[in-house]
């Protein structure tokens, strides 16, 4: 699984290039959580994962906070949450999550995308069968022996645990995912390097230099998209 982990990586380094955007991103996706349950992350689920989320993202408190208190306010903005999925060159599949208020324009948007870059909408279901929901965790400073270990003395079960340059990545089920947080942190572990529910592939492909730059060119489309949240692909960057 280390190769897919390259892949987080990869996407995680090219989003913070543009710290205003993924900021934006984040406030906008702290409040929807907040406005659909309590605005407190100790008993909104929603809310907490997606703080754990930014804070590996390094987003300032003040966005964090604002966002927060604009659900408090009752602000009646309203957003849909939507997947798309669909296929760039060569095989590659995408899979594209959106917040919008304006469905109609997002679809729109995110076809275009997909279409000026030598790609092409699917219909639901086309692509999500090939990835797999996962909980991903990075923490730096421990070995795959301390990381068992501590799983082990919590009793939670994971998919994997992969050494990295840099530390231990775990992979889990979705419905772990606050399970193995908490495993961390009653080991006295509070920084993460990722902390997020992602989309894996089950198989990565690459690209040959032509088609990978293609692809890239449509990725960063997709991401530019300010309706745009998340998005997830079967391409292995070099």
């Amino acid at each position: 699984m280390g190769r897919k982990w390259n892949n987080i990586k990869e996407k995680k380094a090219a989003k913070d290039k543009n710290t205003s955007r993924i900021y934006a991103k984040f406030g906008r996706e702290i409040y929807v959580a907040a406005k659909q349950g309590e605005p407190d992350p100790e008993s909104n689920q929603a809310l907490k994962m997606v703080l754990e989320r930014a804070k590996t993202y390094n987003v300032p408190k003040a966005i964090v906070d604002r966002a927060i208190e604009k659900a408090k306010g009752g602000s009646e903005e309203n957003y849909d949450e939507l997947r798309y999925e669909g296929f760039g060159p060569n095989g590659s599949m995408v899979i594209v999550d959106a917040l919008t208020n304006n469905v109609n324009r997002t679809a729109s948007d995110v076809r275009a995308a997909f279409g000026k870059n030598g790609g092409n909408m699917g219909v639901s279901g086309s692509v999500a069968y090939m990835f797999d929901s996962t909980a991903v965790f990075g923490v730096e400073g421990k070995t795959e022996e301390d990381v068992l270990e501590l799983l082990l003395e919590a009793d939670v079960d994971v998919r994997d645990i992969q050494g990295e340059e840099d530390g231990v990545i775990v992979y889990a089920e979705p419905d772990q995912f606050h399970a193995v947080q908490e495993a961390f942190r009653a080991a006295g572990v509070e920084d993460f390097t990722v902390a997020e529910l992602t989309m894996l592939a089950q198989n990565d492909i690459e690209l040959p230099e032509d088609a990978q730059e293609q692809f890239e060119k449509m990725i960063d489309a997709i991401e530019d998209l300010e309706d745009v949240q998340q998005v997830y692909h079967n391409v292995e960057f070099g």
